[in-house]
């Protein structure tokens, strides 16, 4: 199994320009595309998104997207079953050059903020508390604020592992820990990574959570959904065109309950 010293667990990234759109992808045409959230007041999740950690709101035709390096976040009106932790994505993480002063920022608007030991780890309480942001601190990226991670708890690291291997081509590794020494078992796509905890049972699947699902961006999304279904893996929705935009979109759900969506022509 291959190591990464932490500073690289999102190299891709550094492959891209200062606030490019998304990670260049892997062999299996794959990167890393959006973090989809359920909110019940949109207007306060982009507040938070854009005026309190740094991201930038675009379009793709009508729809709206904050946009970060390496990941976009998409954010739909409802009313979540629950909160992100309790379900298989218990949160996600970016890094930021400047925690400190990330840190005065949220005290200063009264965001919640929870840390133990690190200075410069953590994490804050999104509006309504349905999703949670870990951040830590790398004073030499070229950004303020980039995508790094989405920490699944879930069962059987290997064989999770596996089926990101063989579905979307994510390479196997480990990660080094932030809040504590050790390592993180973890697949690598281009524009971050996703992190396994192994917690002995199954936790409530994604959809309809404060984090509704996340999303891969592939190269001509027809092919690729063949690809999938020749090794068996069924989809929950079947491609199709999101109106009003140039994306087209297919929806799956991986063996542990992890709502994925796949996308082409996600970035504007």
């Amino acid at each position: 199994m291959t190591r990464w010293l932490f500073p690289l667990a999102s190299a891709f990234i550094f492959l891209m320009p200062a606030w490019a759109q998304l990670a260049p992808p892997n062999e299996a045409g794959v990167t890393l595309g959006q973090i989809h959230l359920i909110a019940k007041d949109v207007e306060a999740q982009k507040h938070f998104w854009i005026s309190m950690i740094g991201g930038k709101l675009v379009k793709n035709g009508s729809l709206e997207l904050i946009e970060f390096p390496g990941v976009y976040i998409t954010i739909s009106q409802g009313d979540p079953l629950g909160p992100a932790a309790g379900s298989v994505i218990d949160h996600f993480g970016f890094i930021f050059q400047d925690v400190p002063a990330m840190m005065a920022k949220w005290k200063a608007n009264h965001f919640e903020i929870y840390q133990v030991g690190n200075p410069l780890q953590g994490s804050v309480h999104a509006p309504e508390d349905a999703d949670l942001l870990e951040f830590f601190q790398d004073a030499k990226q070229d950004v303020p604020v980039r995508m790094d991670h989405f920490h699944l708890f879930i069962t059987d690291v290997p064989g999770i592992q596996a089926w990101y291997k063989n579905a979307f081509g994510l390479a196997p590794g480990q990660r080094a820990r932030v809040a504590r020494v050790g390592w993180v078992d973890c697949d690598f796509v281009p524009g971050g990574n996703l992190s396994f905890v192994d917690q002995g049972k199954r936790l409530a699947p994604t959809k309809g959570r404060g984090v509704d699902h996340l999303g891969f961006e592939v190269r001509d999304i027809d092919t690729f959904v063949k690809k999938l279904e020749a090794q068996g893996i069924k989809l929950d929705t079947p491609v199709h065109p999101i109106p009003g935009t140039k994306i087209k979109s297919a929806f799956l759900t991986d063996p542990w309950g992890t709502y994925i969506e796949i996308t082409e022509g996600l970035a504007p």
